[in-house]
This record gives structure tokens, sequence and C-alpha cells, in this order.
């Protein structure tokens, strides 16, 4: 593991983390618009989005995946359960473990909202060639996985 950076490499670290940022915040307002104009905060959009584009999810699993606290997920689940979107299923065969899943509600009106989010951030990353999408996404894996094994050691 390397201990020492020289200025202008220290330089480049921080123009990169600031670029990555700013296209992050670019990129993350239109799925922040798409969730308020169909009436969900960015985090229930979120949970919606997990669950249909993965399926049940166990509860603990939806907060390590979206970075949320347990308190933030229950809050949200909730809140989602309450509305007709999603329904909590135990596990039958580990009673403590328990699931999120989108009841017919959900996948509907899912069903008709996630083709245009889908559209929106395509356009949103139509900066970019088929190729370039690519490469920024085995660029930003690599930056990631060795960002999260240097958090451990």
């Amino acid at each position: 593991m390397r201990l020492t950076f020289t200025d202008q490499e220290i330089e480049k670290s921080m123009a990169l983390y600031k670029v990555f940022a700013k296209a992050f915040k670019s990129v993350s307002e239109h799925s922040i618009r798409d969730s308020k104009e169909h009436g969900f905060n960015p985090t229930e959009f979120a949970v919606l989005e997990l669950l249909y584009t993965r399926g049940p999810q166990k509860l603990q699993q939806i907060g390590s995946r979206l970075l949320l606290v347990s308190g933030n997920v229950t809050y949200v689940i909730d809140k989602l359960e309450r509305n007709g979107f999603i329904v909590r299923e135990q596990d039958q065969k580990d009673k403590r473990s328990v699931y999120a899943n989108l009841t017919e509600k959900g996948r509907t009106y899912l069903d008709e909202i996630y083709p245009i989010h889908s559209l929106r951030i395509a356009r949103a990353f139509s900066g970019l060639t088929q190729e370039e999408q690519e490469q920024l996404i085995i660029l930003l894996k690599k930056a990631g996985i060795h960002s999260q094994h240097l958090l451990f050691r």
C-alpha cells in the first residue's frame, strides 16, 4: 500500500474528486426530479427501484445497498407499506429475516413510470458514447473497490 504521494498526484486526486462529485450531483438531480414528480422522496424512489429491478430484498440489504441506516430503512418501508406499494414478508426458512417486496400496486405503478425514468437517466448520460459509458463503469468500479478495500486496512 502506497503511503506517499507527490504534490501533483494529490492535486490531480482532489481535482478528480471535485469533478466526480459535481458529475454525480448533476446526474442524481435527474433521478431526484423523477422521484418528486411521482410523489416520492429520493429514498423512497430508490427503494422502489431496487425492489423493481432486483426483486424482494432483506431489509438489512436495502440499507446497505442504498447506504441507509436501519432507522431510515424502517421509516421508508413503513411509509411505502402504508401507501400499498410494498409488503413485508417473513422468510419461511429463517424467521428472523424479513423481506420487502413490491405489491401488485407497486409493480403496476413502476411498470408505468420506470421506462420513463430509465429514458431520463439515459438522457443524462447521453453526452458520453456507449464505449465511454462502458469505460466509465469499469473505472468507477475499479476506484470504488480499491477505495473500499483501503477502508479496512
